[in-house]
């Protein structure tokens, strides 16, 4: 469960380290985001050297989270932290790798350029 004001990883080489959730998209009584869902982001910390710079707003998407998924099989997913890809307008990932596994249901949500750019799905 992500929501504002919660801070996720980036799991990927775009240059930021950690960023902040700011909104959760969806709907405008939407609170809580799952694996998949498209979150807008505050970028609180990156690596020298990095096109992006601090404060600026981005959107990701959700690839991994503490919090339990069901999956229809009756089965749990849960990993060991918040983690988010930073993507464009597109919905494409503005990074060229991405780092640890990433989560099954983004190829459901049609994520199919991240899913082969990940090491592993989970």
């Amino acid at each position: 469960m992500i929501q504002m004001q919660t801070t996720m990883n980036v799991a990927d080489n775009t240059g930021a380290r950690e960023v902040m959730c700011i909104k959760v998209l969806g709907g405008t009584r939407r609170r809580y985001a799952r694996l998949g869902d498209i979150v807008v982001c505050s970028v609180r910390s990156v690596i020298a050297g990095s096109e992006l710079k601090k404060k600026s707003v981005v959107k990701g998407v959700v690839v991994r989270c503490r919090q339990p998924t069901r999956r229809p099989d009756g089965s749990y997913v849960r990993f060991d932290a918040n983690a988010v890809v930073l993507i464009d307008n597109d919905k494409n990932p503005r990074g060229t790798r991405i780092f640890g596994a990433v989560a099954r249901e983004l190829r459901d949500r049609n994520f199919m350029k991240i899913v082969s750019l990940a090491s592993e799905v989970v």
